[in-house]
């Protein structure tokens, strides 16, 4: 391929994809050649490791190398995923890792850089420019989007990147999705990733051999698959860990505090909890509690660092659940083994709340766009979430079947923000930090 004249990144909550584009063509994906074989959807994790008897000697990885480093030596590596999900946290300022202090922009900044090594010669030679997607509504309660962007600007220029411009991530998967269009249609896509449900309502029409596109309606809210991942968590892991039990203190019988529950639920808090002052509470309540067993769970998973492993049988079940009317959960670790059927109407009352939100922002976009469902001509539906069976409801109750197109869950965002660099007029897709 000739010199890249356009840059797209989708750095996701659970992957990260970049694509290039020269003057024409197709955008061409980076691969990265990971342990188990070429890829294009880097994970979205880090890894740090020290050796007990070298504490000197760190280690830090990236993406599938990460994975393979916690996989080798889980109770001594600290293995971080999901922490896009602090980017517009202003609670989150710092986090320890062994022995060194990492800002959201430094943990940023550390994965981007360990990206573009892994990829060798293909992100050897850069453009200047790149951008970068981002979603409508940052994950979180009370997101500072400001921030986040602030925090972005600083990881981005410390990959090299002089000028860095942000569009919508459901903008870019419209743009990937108007390839295929051989007709005016006004589009609406929803893009479902690990922190965020976003839609994007968008108008393209052909004119002088050239689709013109004028953006009509926005939304979003900060819950996707991780919040769906908490549900599962909450109702069929957590309570197995102590939560719902009693501690003795001073005569009197009181609750386990419910907070421990809520972080470890949720990816990224999970990856924190080892190092914090929850842990040192969590660590007295084995002596102290009514059912000590269960609580020593919990302080096994921790310690032992079982988190990745619960990922996997979170995603799982979710994987199984998008087919079946019932599947097995298995979470088997140490001396853990919490195993239970799942009815997949089970599942869809846990996660009825984030339905629920998901829904109205979906209405919440119709409605800046100023039109009814059936103003609607196509609906395209990306990221990983799209696939569960309820969310995919939410669209077939308000638009025929036949106008509703999935795929291309991972590289649909991160082609369109490369593809929207050719734009004569990038000013109406995109945004610079001020």
């Amino acid at each position: 391929m000739t010199a890249a004249l356009s840059l797209g990144i989708d750095f996701g909550t659970t992957n990260t994809v970049v694509a290039l584009t020269d003057g024409a063509g197709p955008a061409h994906l980076v691969k990265f050649p990971a342990p188990e074989g070429e890829l294009f959807a880097f994970r979205s994790c880090l890894s740090f490791h020290a050796p007990p008897e070298h504490p000197s000697e760190r280690t830090i990885a990236a993406g599938p190398w990460a994975i393979e480093a916690y996989v080798e030596d889980p109770a001594e590596t600290r293995f971080i995923q999901s922490f896009k999900s602090f980017a517009a946290q202003e609670s989150f300022t710092e986090t320890q890792v062994l022995g060194r202090r990492y800002r959201f922009e430094d943990l940023l900044s550390t994965f981007l850089l360990k990206l573009r090594d892994y990829a060798g010669p293909e992100m050897a030679d850069l453009p200047s420019r790149v951008i970068v997607g981002r979603p409508v509504t940052f994950a979180g309660g009370s997101p500072n989007e400001a921030l986040a962007l602030e925090r972005y600007e600083t990881a981005f220029r410390r990959m090299g990147f002089t000028e860095i411009l942000y569009a919508y991530e459901p903008v870019g998967a419209a743009f990937f999705f108007a390839r295929e269009l051989d007709h005016d249609a006004t589009v609406l896509v929803g893009d479902f990733g690990g922190g965020t449900s976003d839609f994007s309502i968008i108008r393209f029409e052909r004119e002088g051999g050239e689709i013109r596109s004028t953006p009509l309606g926005r939304s979003g809210v900060g819950v996707a698959g991780d919040a769906f991942d908490y549900r599962i968590i909450d109702q069929l892991v957590s309570p197995e860990l102590g939560k719902g039990s009693s501690y003795e203190s001073f005569g009197k019988v009181l609750p386990i505090p419910n907070r421990y529950y809520s972080a470890f639920a949720r990816w990224d808090q999970l990856a924190l909890m080892r190092a914090s002052r929850d842990m040192r509470e969590i660590r007295k309540l084995v002596r102290e509690a009514t059912e000590p067993e269960k609580i020593a769970r919990l302080v096994e998973t921790l310690d032992e660092n079982y988190g990745y492993r619960l990922y996997r049988a979170v995603s799982d079940l979710k994987v199984a659940l998008s087919s079946r009317e019932a599947a097995e959960f298995r979470f088997e670790a140490g001396s853990i083994a919490i195993r239970r059927e799942v009815a997949r109407r089970e599942f869809e009352g846990w996660i009825a709340p984030e339905l629920a939100q998901i829904e109205a922002a979906v209405d919440r976009a119709l409605d800046a766009a100023g039109l009814p469902p059936d103003g609607i001509d196509r609906i395209f539906l990306t990221g990983g979430s799209s696939l569960v069976p309820a969310v995919r409801d939410i669209f077939h109750r308000r638009f025929p079947r036949e106008r509703i197109e999935t795929g291309a869950e991972l590289e649909s965002i991160a082609s369109g923000l490369a593809l929207m660099g050719r734009e004569r007029d990038l000013g109406r897709w995109t945004q610079r930090n001020p």
